[in-house]
């Protein structure tokens, strides 16, 4: 028999793809609806953010407001993964 390199057609054991995606077709949809659902919540928040930043009246207030966002966001970091170690 002929050593075969990864990769190398044809495969010995083919794969029925469309079985593999009717077992569990939901999953998917699941997926897709939390990935929307956690994508847009970012976008809610970096805009919101943004929309902060916009109202700076300027350059140096800008630069101000984001680095107390960063602060502020790091410091809500900080809390949150104290308290999940702290359940652990």
């Amino acid at each position: 028999m002929n050593e075969r390199r990864p990769g190398q057609w044809p495969v010995e054991h083919p794969v029925d793809l469309d079985a593999l995606q009717c077992e569990h077709p939901l999953a998917d949809d699941q997926l897709y609806v939390q990935r929307a659902a956690e994508k847009a919540l970012h976008e809610m928040v970096l805009d919101s953010i943004r929309h902060d930043l916009e109202q700076q009246p300027s350059p140096l207030t800008v630069l101000t407001a984001a680095r107390n966002w960063c602060t502020r966001i790091t410091a809500a970091a900080e809390e949150i993964s104290r308290a999940k170690r702290d359940t652990a």
